[in-house]
């Protein structure tokens, strides 16, 4: 197989109180000239970086979408900034759209073709809330496994934690009561259950690997606005509901989750609910990471929903 057509660049982004310059560095798989809309795609974490949102160019060898990977502030190659740990004022979905909204300028994408917005866990939370903005030029939005609300995230989990292994639940319950997130027994009880909500597949994929350590090399971003782990959220946006705002979506939207999904149904419901022109798919095989668990069925749901002309019936 032919190695795919890939470009890499830099942009530089004036983050507000950074107290230095900043870049984002970005990827595009095809090409920007080609007359067909890009997808641009926000990874999760917030921390996790591009990689694991590598099966998305599936559909640009399938439909020729180009694809625009870029590592949010905080992670991976794009400019790290440590010394913000544990500040809110910072870390807000404010930047984050502030450094979206930048990187599109910067590829001159709000005209002709415009782009098409794919948000994975995190991502598809700031993908909503980007979308309920109205910006100039998006034309299609995915949300993978990102939850409309924090407290319905959480008040699923509950469920999820009573079905784990008794000794496994009691060892999370005993660590939360303690505050221990970093201990060898925390991490291994939390391995349960990110094998069964997270990613299912085992061995796990290289590229999920390498999001697990771009959290780890730096989690700034994410304990400010998460928390410790996946299911311990006691960061700034615990309280987030962005589909408060998702009547404001007026773009096409398709939402996928996995029937073994962290992000459950409960937390993807109020998107379905309140998006005017949405559709939605359950990945029966899959947890967090379908587009890696059920590789073939994501990159056809996906590419077909792209690359189709005709309009979600309401």
């Amino acid at each position: 197989m032919a190695p795919l057509p890939v470009s890499e660049g830099e942009v530089d982004f004036d983050a507000p109180n950074a107290g230095k310059p900043c870049k984002t560095w970005y990827k595009i798989v095809g090409s920007l000239d080609s007359g067909k809309t890009p997808l641009v795609a926000l990874h999760g974490g917030p921390g996790a970086g591009h990689e694991y949102l590598a099966p998305l160019t599936d559909v640009y060898e399938q439909h020729g979408i180009p694809i625009v990977f870029y590592d949010q502030i905080g992670c991976g190659r794009s400019t790290h900034l440590r010394e913000k740990k544990g500040d809110t004022e910072f870390w807000t979905f404010d930047l984050f759209i502030r450094e979206l909204d930048n990187l599109i300028d910067h590829l001159k994408l709000r005209d002709g073709p415009g782009f098409y917005l794919f948000g994975q866990s995190w991502g598809g939370m700031l993908g909503g809330a980007y979308a309920s903005r109205k910006p100039r030029g998006l034309k299609k939005l995915v949300i993978a496994g990102g939850p409309a609300s924090i407290p319905l995230l959480v008040k699923g989990y509950d469920a999820l934690i009573a079905d784990l292994p008794p000794d496994v639940r009691a060892t999370l319950e005993e660590c939360n009561k303690r505050g221990d997130y970093e201990s060898e027994e925390f991490e291994k009880a939390a391995a349960v259950f990110y094998g069964r909500h997270v990613c299912r597949l085992d061995p796990k994929p290289e590229e999920v690997l390498c999001a697990f350590k771009n959290l780890k090399d730096d989690p700034t971003a994410y304990l400010t606005l998460q928390g410790p782990s996946e299911f311990i959220i006691i960061g700034s946006f615990k309280d987030w509901e962005g589909y408060h705002d998702a009547h404001n979506i007026e773009v096409e939207t398709l939402l996928l989750n996995g029937r073994y999904d962290e992000a459950h149904d409960l937390c993807i419901e109020p998107w379905f609910k309140i998006i005017p022109k949405v559709k939605w798919v359950t990945l029966e095989n899959s947890s967090h990471m379908g587009h890696f668990e059920e590789r073939e069925r994501f990159g056809k749901i996906l590419g077909s929903f792209l690359a189709s002309t005709e309009t979600i019936s309401l």
